[in-house]
């Protein structure tokens, strides 16, 4: 089956919703989406263990406020019945991540596949905190599969804050370096048949959607092109201290960027803006979001701003050489400013003298050398920033009515430019064919080369002519127990036309609603009201 097929099968639609914002950087290029709370909720029981084993497993790494939690979902268990951090797809759904991660299941046996979700804070209470969080839930999770069930595949997915989450855990299990007994730490990396990174902020500038793969239009385990031509995003990620390569997984990495999707095609020459995102990692977002700047909030912002410029003096104190060097304050800024800066300890911390030697006194040599680059310095790292100001940044990725470029992936197919599906579908069908050669165990452990089945071709891109036609429409059946809608099949998006611009009453404050894929749930906050310009029927939410 061509991946024509394959969406049209599986009717993945397109996507569009209210954004939320990152912190006091919420005019700047690095905001964080995000899928709010339109989650299918089950009763909180423990049901479901990792001992009931399975083929592929997809661990699935949602957004902002998309995340199954202890006590509203039920909880998968650990061989000895412990709760872990992580809920069966089955009774937490993501309108946003599901659509990928539940593809295969109507493709292989029911007990051949499998897709969690991994619960971890996912607010901007403190970025940094959650996603750490994340790795640390996602490795568990990982882990205890493993031992309970070591045949089994794995795919990871994550979009938006969860794709940061998912970056960090592929470049750790592909970096992993294996034990005396021949194991290693999370799991074995031949184990990993795919991860897909949707909005990816360590992209590293120019990089296409398929880091280290043999053939840059698909990954080295899947025969059909994601597009003709390179088509790179420009750019880079919004957070270039994650930036890396994947070690032995590269080749089975989709690492997706909508090309305005300031998250992961961030301009370079935008410093200024780059340190508001790395203070905004770092203070309560949410709080700045919902209060404004006020005394706690204000204190919350001075404290990591004096933190971050105590570093930055310690820094130069520990470097004797830093007054010859073309090293600017703002440089110095910019390093100690990362969430996982270490502090220099190689140079001893200055004694101060009882008199002025020649040595101290010689950096005031270099004084109007180190003003010059200091000016120069400030102007050429920020020659885009005032432009991405003036482009309202916060809009271009997370704009009112689905036009941010964050949501792009589920309706970003572009026919005439030889790109025939959107993001979305091609991860879908993606994961789709590897469940289909774990289920016949085709999937080498060392290599995971697929080998060719009878609905895996191989043909030129040719194949790919045409993605779902419009008219054809996506589901979603609620789970029981569940706040429900009641949706009106609405039409996907065609792909010879641009998709449908759809208005929507947003508030930032509160999730995402959106019209395809339908939306099962609403945030309690709020009750946006969608209208699209076509002649499809409204979803209206109901409580």
């Amino acid at each position: 089956m061509d991946i024509r097929g394959f969406a049209k099968r599986h009717k993945i639609a397109s996507a569009v919703a209210a954004p939320a914002v990152l912190g006091v950087a919420a005019a700047i290029a690095a905001t964080y989406a995000l899928t709010g709370p339109d989650s299918k909720q089950a009763d909180p029981a423990l049901t479901s263990s990792v001992t009931e084993c399975h083929d592929m497993v997809t661990i699935s790494v949602a957004g902002r406020n998309d995340s199954p939690q202890s006590g509203t979902t039920k909880m998968l268990v650990d061989a000895n019945g412990n709760e872990l951090p992580a809920a069966l797809s089955d009774d937490y759904q993501s309108h946003w991540v599901d659509p990928v991660v539940n593809a295969p299941g109507g493709s292989v046996d029911s007990n051949s596949y499998s897709a969690v979700y991994i619960s971890y804070p996912a607010n901007l209470n403190s970025y940094e905190d959650a996603v750490n969080t994340g790795v640390a839930n996602t490795e568990q999770v990982m882990r205890d599969i493993s031992a309970a069930c070591p045949n089994t595949k794995y795919a990871i997915v994550g979009y938006s804050e969860g794709a940061d989450v998912v970056r960090r855990v592929a470049m750790q299990i592909g970096h992993q370096s294996a034990g005396a007994d021949g194991k290693y730490g999370i799991v074995d990396p031949g184990n990993v048949a795919g991860v897909v990174i949707l909005a990816d902020a360590g992209r590293t500038a120019g990089e296409g959607p398929f880091p280290g793969a043999k053939d840059p239009s698909r990954p080295d385990n899947f025969n059909q092109s994601y597009q003709t031509g390179k088509q790179v995003a420009g750019g880079q990620g919004a957070l270039p201290d994650q930036a890396g390569d994947f070690g032995a997984l590269n080749g089975r990495i989709a690492s997706f960027c909508s090309d305005g999707d300031l998250t992961c095609a961030a301009p370079k020459n935008i410093s200024l803006l780059q340190l508001a995102i790395n203070v905004g990692r770092q203070i309560n977002a949410d709080q700045m979001q919902n209060e404004g700047l006020n005394p706690t909030t204000g204190i919350d912002v001075a404290v990591v701003l004096g933190k971050i410029a105590g570093d930055a003096f310690a820094d130069i104190a520990h470097n004797p050489g830093w007054w010859t060097s073309k090293e600017t304050f703002l440089d110095v800024l910019l390093k100690v400013s990362q969430p996982g800066y270490q502090a220099n300890q190689q140079n001893a911390t200055p004694v101060a003298a009882d008199n002025i030697a020649a040595e101290n006194m010689s950096p005031l040599a270099y004084l109007p050398q180190k003003v010059f680059n200091e000016v120069i310095g400030l102007i050429t790292t920020n020659q885009n920033t005032i432009p991405v100001i003036m482009n309202d940044p916060y809009n271009l990725t997370l704009g009112p009515n689905g036009t941010g470029h964050h949501f792009d992936y589920w309706h970003d197919s572009n026919p005439d430019n030889g790109k025939p599906v959107s993001s979305a579908e091609y991860a879908a069908a993606w994961l789709t064919e590897l469940a289909k050669q774990a289920q016949a165990h085709q999937l080498d452990p060392k290599t995971l080369t697929t080998t060719p089945s009878p609905t895996t071709t191989s043909k030129a891109p040719a194949v790919l002519a045409a993605a779902p036609k419009s008219g054809e429409a996506a589901t979603t059946t609620p789970a029981t127990g569940t706040t429900t809608t009641t949706t009106t099949p609405a039409p996907a998006v065609t792909t010879t036309t641009p998709p449908a611009t759809t208005t929507v009453a947003p508030d930032t404050t509160t999730a995402p609603v959106t019209t395809t894929p339908p939306v099962t749930t609403t945030a309690p906050t709020t009750t946006p009201v969608v209208t699209t310009t076509t002649a499809a029927p409204t979803t209206t939410p109901t409580n």
